[in-house]
């Protein structure tokens, strides 16, 4: 069944207002000052090259203190975060108070080091995190002028937890406005920028997180996914990320809150250099809920069903999946197959051609009650009056806006909604989740395309807005999905792919990051050779 005429003029209509507004935003936006030819200094302290599991090993083994691996993190934000603009607020001081209080817990402890690793696996540690969750003490603004000044009272829970395992949190990270855009950018803070390319986009909206992890200034971090917004950053960063199951990791005390039925596709999880850190996180993280997951569970790779999906099968939203991208993913499915005897087989799903229409649909139904999600002009005003998307915009014109164009142009479509939810796009979910479900089972993996290109260059997504539509319809699904680095493209960009698993199987997905850790080689040193 082909769309609708009134769904095609949808289409169209998207298309034309993204593009004039891409031509206003060009035409209006000061330049920013060129980046060309500019590079990260390598890493040259080699406590940042380990992962979080094993500093903290070394630790407790008392090997190295945690006020040197805390210092030599803030040494390396200082060093970075001038280029990259990621950090948007340190505790430095307190990190470092807090790092001496471990040593001293450290040397005052009878119980040995298995007592430690049991009560406190990530001690010592530093920590990133996004500024979209509360953090005591520290900024709470997810980028609104408007909210400048509110500091959070309380840690969001996936937080408090990481804290309660010892982990030191350096600082908090920015992210887009609202966290609803595919850059982290934001007239609170500015524009982040990508570490292997200072003119791209280091994604969104946990577009901080990903650039200061795979700048080396951050070990592990904390990021949340409605849309992409863990898998993404980390696609473009060249780090490892989770996307987890629906309802293991608790969202509470962040911002902007769910509404709606946006709960059921909300999703916290870890961010990360290293791809052992990922599981670690992951069961702190979930607090009591990862006994839902079978974190503990021994995974035999070569016992697996592997499926791969090239694209999405002709999206009219979408761009193509580019040639390195689909070479990458080949080479991956050549390299299962050669090292673990596996047949990969190919499928084909065609509703992931309706993928942001099933996200938007979605992320706009009502709760059980019958109350719909709040307006996103709403939220622009919080905590005043909504704003007016077609004053907003005038005043962006006239350089007055507190918004960006992308909050603005969201705001804007959001009115064009005049349309009732779609049987037909109500229909392609549907079939697509039956076909998903039974296709993984307990034991299915698939390989699925992150985004259709690697980074773009800062404020190209203006111009293609819907090709989070790769990682949007996994969070309507309520699939948990590995973000997988593979290596530099011809440009020097990071590769990557998602890696799909069943529900509550977080644990399959995790087992092959870590393989294609070693497959592939994981992360590099954006400053490196």
């Amino acid at each position: 069944m082909a769309l609708s005429r009134l769904e095609k003029a949808q289409v169209w209509l998207f298309k034309a207002f993204t593009g004039i507004f891409f031509i206003l935003f060009r035409f209006f936006c000061s330049r920013r000052p060129a980046e060309s030819g500019k590079r990260l200094p390598p890493v040259s302290n080699s406590l940042l090259l380990e992962p979080a599991t094993q500093l903290a090993r070394r630790i407790r083994r008392k090997e190295v203190s945690s006020v040197e691996v805390v210092q030599a993190y803030i040494d390396r934000i200082q060093e970075v975060n001038p280029f990259l603009n990621a950090v948007v607020k340190d505790r430095f001081a307190s990190a470092l108070q807090e790092a001496a209080q471990v040593d001293k817990l450290i040397e005052e402890e009878t119980g040995g080091e298995e007592v430690l690793e049991d009560r406190l696996p990530l001690l010592g540690v530093p920590l990133s995190v996004k500024e979209s969750f509360s953090l005591q003490g520290m900024p709470f603004t997810t980028g609104l002028i408007s909210r400048r000044g509110v500091v959070a009272s309380v840690d969001a829970p996936p937080v408090a937890l990481l804290k309660r395992a010892g982990a030191i949190p350096l600082g908090v990270t920015n992210t887009s406005e609202l966290c609803m855009w595919c850059e982290a950018h934001n007239h609170l803070y500015g524009v982040t920028n990508n570490p292997y390319d200072l003119e791209r986009i280091p994604g969104g909206s946990s577009g901080g997180e990903g650039s200061i992890l795979a700048a080396a200034g951050a070990v592990i971090g904390v990021g949340s996914d409605i849309g992409g917004s863990i898998r993404m950053p980390c696609f473009f960063n060249g780090v490892f990320g989770h996307k987890t199951t629906p309802g293991v990791v608790s969202s509470e005390n962040q911002f902007p809150p769910t509404s709606g039925r946006q709960d059921e596709y909300l999703s916290s999880g870890p961010m990360c250099r290293y791809a052992e850190d990922l599981l670690p996180m992951l069961q702190i993280m979930a607090g009591p809920s990862a006994d839902m997951l079978s974190l503990n569970t021994k995974v035999d790779l070569k016992r697996l069903r592997f499926f791969t999906i090239p694209h999405d099968g002709g999206s009219t939203y979408t761009c193509p999946v580019s040639k390195e991208l689909v070479d990458i993913q080949r080479k991956v499915v050549e390299r299962l197959e050669a090292d673990l005897g596996v047949k990969v087989q190919r499928v084909r799903l065609p509703g992931l051609r309706y993928g942001f229409q099933i996200w938007d649909t979605y992320m706009s139904l009502p709760d059980k009650e019958g109350k719909p999600p709040l307006p996103f002009s709403e939220l622009m005003g919080e905590p005043g009056r909504p704003a007016w998307p077609v004053w907003e915009l005038l005043k962006w014109m006239m350089g007055k806006s507190e918004h960006t164009m992308a909050a603005i142009l969201l705001a804007l479509l959001e009115m064009t909604r005049w349309f009732k939810t779609s049987p037909f796009i109500v229909q392609q979910k549907e079939k697509l989740q039956k076909e998903m479900d039974e296709l993984l089972g307990t034991d299915g993996i698939i390989l699925f395309p992150s985004h259709p290109r690697v980074a773009p260059r800062h404020h190209h997504p203006l111009l293609r807005p819907f090709d989070f539509a790769y990682t949007g319809i996994l969070n309507i699904l309520g699939l948990p999905v590995t973000q997988c680095p593979l290596g530099l493209g011809e440009e020097g960009l990071p590769l990557g792919l998602q890696v799909v698993g069943g529900k509550l199987q977080d644990h399959l997905t995790l087992a092959v990051a870590v393989y294609l850790e070693k497959a592939f080689g994981g992360w590099r040193d954006p400053g490196g050779e």
